[in-house]
């Protein structure tokens, strides 16, 4: 706790006394729904961050709180959780930029991942202006197991006319090291490997995104470090859909997001979650 404060204040610090560019403060909503889980029911996510810019710097945060409607029995309360996300980037102004990352899961007041901290390290390199790559190494601990995992990011952005394109290729590898015996990663592999494309479209003010993931995922860090997956479910698929428009300095998003899993405890197969979620975006 007393990094992320003395992160906090080195941002403050550095934004009163430094000229920013293309920042943003974000806030959003999300309803996630079930089916055939035999331990969730439905829960909503609220969230609020920040993505600062100062000079060759970059500094992103976000806080996340999640109420879930669970199913008791089998467990005795709903879930509730908090989590805070940190990354720093910056341009070395030749062609190379670095980043790290940090993420607390602050509480889970039913699962043995509570307390689990994130740690990220990472390297772009810049072929082009228009094509990059990105590889981030992040290590997760948990009191009976940690999680190794590697992010091999390519992106690639060209005009059609007027429409902005962006094209991104993301495979991660995970491997679990178990160190205690327990009913979370008893039934997970130990290696994992992924893959999943993006598309992002701007075209006069309106944005339009989508995404795919294929092969088995557990306990993955995504979303460039912003969403970390804790609980026992093992993903073997996600496609998301999204839409959005620039109104002034703001930007309106939607996006929906499809998941198949399994419940690993239970090995309960052909789980569904559906997510809604809804962002505002303030650009200053």
């Amino acid at each position: 706790m007393k990094f992320i404060l003395l992160l906090l204040l080195l941002n403050i610090s550095l934004w009163a006394t430094s000229q920013t560019v293309h920042s943003s403060i974000i806030t959003y909503v999300e309803s996630k729904n079930f089916e055939n889980s035999v331990q969730k029911e439905d829960g909503k996510i609220y969230g609020i961050g920040a993505d600062i810019h100062i000079d060759f710097s970059e500094y992103r945060f976000a806080y996340e709180h999640g109420d879930t409607h669970t199913k008791q029995p089998p467990l005795k309360e709903d879930l509730k959780t908090d989590k805070l996300f940190l990354r720093y980037s910056y341009d070395l102004q030749n062609n190379f930029e670095f980043n790290v990352n940090h993420i607390n899961i602050i509480d889970d007041n039913i699962a043995i991942t509570d307390g689990g901290k994130a740690y990220g390290a990472g390297l772009t390199y810049k072929f082009k202006k228009n094509f990059n790559t990105n590889f981030t190494q992040y290590y997760t601990h948990y009191d009976d197991f940690n999680v190794y995992q590697s992010d091999l990011t390519l992106n690639y952005k060209m005009n059609i006319k007027d429409i902005k394109v962006k094209l991104t290729s993301v495979t991660k590898y995970i491997n679990i090291d178990e160190i205690n015996r327990n009913s979370f990663s008893k039934n997970a592999e130990e290696h994992y490997l992924t893959s999943g494309l993006k598309l992002h479209l701007h075209y006069d003010g309106y944005h339009f995104g989508s995404a795919a993931y294929f092969g088995k995922r557990v306990f993955a860090i995504m979303d460039d470090g912003f969403k970390i997956q804790h609980h026992a479910m093992e993903f073997d698929r996600t496609y998301a859909v999204g839409i959005g428009k620039n109104i002034s300095d703001f930007v309106l998003r939607l996006q929906y997001i499809y998941s198949r899993a399994t419940e690993l405890p239970k090995e309960n197969e052909n789980v569904e979650i559906s997510n809604i979620r809804v962002l505002l975006n303030y650009k200053f």
